[in-house]
């Protein structure tokens, strides 16, 4: 599932919080995520100023999920992983013994690991985060270039607590 599909399947209130989150505490993305996307629709930045935060919040959801989007959404999802959900990360590649720089960063990946280490890390990873964070993070992850786990992309399309209901987008 690539990352506008995922910003697309996120439950309104999570993908709320996302956007709140990166407002809060990176302005910088925050920002640069909204001139991309008003550039794209040709919208001058001020348009999108005067909106209230909450349908500026949908708006920008709405364009994300759009499949030519898909750069920014990478982007978008990945910062707030880093910014709001780096123990989501850590714990992964520590439970799978994968060396990092403390804070989820990699400089390459191992071969796939067992199946059974693999769903247990998947199994740990929801006991102490939240779904939405986890999906998220573990789709992300298998559309790396380097990430080469077809283990990983079956327990996601066959484990119903990775799974993401489509939601409605809004026009």
């Amino acid at each position: 599932m690539k990352a506008h599909e995922l910003i697309q399947r996120l439950p309104e209130q999570f993908a709320g919080d996302l956007f709140q989150f990166l407002y809060a505490s990176d302005k910088p993305a925050y920002k640069a995520c909204m001139q991309i996307l008003g550039s794209r629709r040709k919208l001058r930045p001020i348009i999108l100023e005067r909106k209230s935060r909450d349908e500026r919040h949908s708006w920008m959801r709405n364009e994300l999920t759009r499949k030519s989007n898909d750069d920014a959404a990478t982007e978008i999802l990945q910062t707030w992983l880093f910014g709001a959900h780096e123990k989501v990360i850590v714990d992964f590649l520590d439970a799978l013994k994968i060396p990092h720089n403390g804070h989820g960063l990699v400089d390459t990946l191992p071969e796939q690991p067992p199946v059974d280490e693999l769903k247990a890390a998947v199994d740990r990873l929801l006991q102490n985060h939240p779904a939405q964070a986890v999906t998220a993070y573990l789709y992300l992850f298998i559309e790396m270039d380097i990430a080469n786990w077809p283990a990983l992309e079956e327990i996601l399309a066959n484990d119903s607590r990775l799974c993401l209901a489509p939601q409605p987008t809004v026009a």
